[in-house]
């Protein structure tokens, strides 16, 4: 695997490495003592998948506090638009995002550390997506940012006359702004 950190700190892309042959492929998806050498210490405790079909946006969700995870998230089938935002108060890049197209061709991962909202688009047909959490969820927790903050500034590619799926809340979580009070 090859690990990129991104220039938001603490974020990494992550490429496994593919063996074909005329069966199809083998590659690992995570090696915990070369994700420590790269990442640092995690301890993931929960594994999570998902299932959507094109134009569903889930997101930007995080776990407030002593609940905060950490996520490494993946595509095992079809393509996504995946959205990080930076919520580490006091951090450099605070408010800032990162968008990366992670998809089942390449098998690109994205490790997201606590202190991040996270969404994404499904760009394919439909995709699933699994990522495993450092902690385990508590609804009492959760919080978010809307989608579209102009704050933010995420370009979701949303064809034109395509509609957004999404549950209400998602679609009512506050600003970015109303967080930083």
């Amino acid at each position: 695997m090859t690990f990129t950190e991104t220039e938001l700190k603490g974020v990494w892309i992550i490429d496994p490495v593919r063996h074909g042959d005329s069966r199809g492929y083998f590659c690992e998806t995570f090696r915990q003592n070369e994700f420590e050498e790269h990442v640092g210490k995690v301890d993931f405790v929960q594994e999570n998948e998902s299932f959507s079909s094109r134009g569903v946006l889930r997101g930007l969700h995080y776990q407030r506090g002593e609940y905060a995870q950490a996520k490494l998230v993946r595509v095992s089938e079809g393509r996504i638009l995946d959205v990080v935002v930076d919520l580490r108060r006091g951090s450099a890049t605070f408010g800032r995002h990162l968008a990366i197209e992670l998809d089942s061709d390449s098998g690109r991962q994205l490790f997201v550390p606590r202190g991040f909202a996270h969404g994404f688009v499904v760009l394919s047909e439909f995709a699933e997506f699994c990522y495993k959490c450092t902690d385990f969820y508590h609804p009492g927790d959760e919080g978010g940012i809307v989608y579209n903050d102009p704050a933010i500034g995420i370009e979701w590619p949303i064809p034109e006359g395509m509609e957004l799926i999404m549950v209400e809340r998602d679609q009512n979580w506050g600003s970015l702004e109303a967080l930083s009070r």
